[in-house]
């Protein structure tokens, strides 16, 4: 279906108006120059009878007008055929064809007796339209004039032009049909590099490519060298943004290392309870810088075409770090991740997310953890799950929130969570957790799918 504010439509219905009227126009035409040109074949078949009539009148040994010989057409023969001739003299018709019978043929008194040829439109036999024309004549030693007329019905010239005008139609509608397809065609081709571009956009919003490729015609290759310049502009402030993230996180962290250190001194120097209340708020400081930190790439990646990251060796890569992570734990790991299951999104992202939760998952395990995936309506859903005590329902709204920790024996900032909700959010996908089949948590991530 065509959208109503689309340039094919235009196109189209553009082409459609002003081929609809060129052939009309050129219909109209044709019929018109047709029916000229029949009607001065009639005319000239007429003027020959006329000439062929006056060149048989002659005047008789007795004085008398007479004719030599009729016209040999048998239309002139056939009653009311619509073929008539006559010779009109002083007190009216003096010769006239078979098939007027026993009509005469009345021409206007003010007829221009100067041997030229007239043309008149008379009412013939049985209300017949008549195309008439005549030419008065005058023969040698003989005085008076003579007005020889030839006829034929207006009928045959309409029938003429009907039956002209009907198979015109008919080839201006095929070519007319013809016309359209091509011009269809014609669009169709003509928006084609258009069709490409959308496509371009749409894999390198999808992670497929980088850079619009291949050759565009003149008119659009500016807007792909633009387009492309764009892309490449927006991955070099991306970069720039990581670089300076990075460059704060470690401007920050040196002083924090010089901080703990300085702790450490104290409680050497015998100020155990200062230097607790210091390392504690070095610690929240940490936190923090990895918690915003985390958000300030995220945001600034978020809109980047072309990220496109699969998610089975993510999730692997992870798992074997946790493996090595908690190697006296003995946990097993179930993971399902169809390999053509791919995020539509940033590594770093998605390996954040993943990490805290599978790393959440680990800390409460009694032995086993699973991670599962399904793709569904361009949406990607992640689960994970472990059989460790679970949490009650009204406790996993909190447990989202920066900070939320239930059991200060298992290490942790308890900003896990919150950092996995800030980037859920900046993806507009949705994070969930209930009761697993295992027996502990759930936890469902949904993000968009490439």
């Amino acid at each position: 279906m065509i959208a109503v504010n689309s340039l094919r439509l235009r196109l189209l219905v553009g082409a459609v108006i002003w081929i609809t009227l060129a052939l009309a126009a050129a219909g109209t035409l044709l019929a018109a120059l047709f029916r000229a040109h029949v009607d001065r074949r009639l005319e000239a078949e007429l003027t020959i009878q006329v000439e062929q009539i006056s060149a048989a009148l002659e005047r008789g040994a007795a004085g008398q007008l007479i004719l030599t010989h009729q016209p040999s057409d048998p239309r002139f023969r056939k009653p009311y055929s619509g073929s008539y001739w006559q010779v009109d003299g002083a007190e009216g018709p003096i010769f006239r064809s078979r098939s007027l019978w026993d009509v005469a043929l009345g021409l206007p008194r003010d007829a221009s007796p100067d041997g030229a040829v007239h043309r008149h439109r008379l009412s013939g036999p049985e209300g017949q339209r008549l195309i008439v024309v005549e030419r008065t004549v005058t023969l040698p030693d003989t005085p008076g004039a003579y007005r020889v007329i030839a006829a034929t019905d207006e009928a045959d010239l309409t029938a003429a032009a009907a039956a002209f005008t009907r198979t015109l139609v008919l080839s201006l509608a095929v070519l007319a049909a013809a016309l359209f397809a091509a011009a269809a065609m014609q669009v169709r081709v003509g928006l084609r590099p258009l069709h490409r571009l959308r496509a371009g956009i749409a894999a390198i919003r999808e992670g497929s490519i980088k850079r619009l490729q291949g050759s565009f015609p003149t008119e659009t290759q500016p807007l792909v060298e633009d387009l492309n310049a764009l892309l490449q502009r927006n991955e070099e402030i991306v970069s720039r943004g990581r670089i300076q993230a990075g460059n704060l996180a470690h401007g920050l962290k040196t002083p924090l290392s010089i901080l703990a250190n300085e702790v450490d001194r104290l409680v050497a120097d015998g100020a155990p309870q200062l230097a607790g209340s210091m390392r504690g708020q070095i610690t929240t400081m940490q936190q923090q810088i990895d918690y915003h930190l985390a958000r300030a790439r995220a945001a600034a990646s978020i809109d980047v075409p072309g990220a496109r990251v699969p998610v089975a060796p993510s999730v692997a890569a992870i798992q074997r770090t946790l493996a090595r992570l908690y190697v006296g734990r003995d946990l097993q790991f179930t993971i399902d991740i169809p390999a053509d299951h791919v995020f539509r999104g940033e590594q770093q992202d998605l390996e954040e997310m993943l990490g805290n939760l599978m790393d959440n998952a680990c800390k409460w395990a009694r032995g086993r953890v699973a991670i599962t995936s399904r793709r569904d309506d361009g949406r990607l859903t992640m689960v994970i799950e472990d059989d460790g005590p679970g949490l009650p329902a009204e406790q996993q709204g909190f447990a989202l929130t920066a900070g939320a920790r239930f059991d200060e024996n298992v290490p942790g900032t308890g900003l896990g969570l919150a950092i996995v909700r800030d980037l859920v959010s900046l993806y507009s996908g949705a994070i969930a957790l209930g009761s697993s089949g295992l027996g502990g948590l759930r936890a469902e991530l949904t993000l968009p799918a490439g």
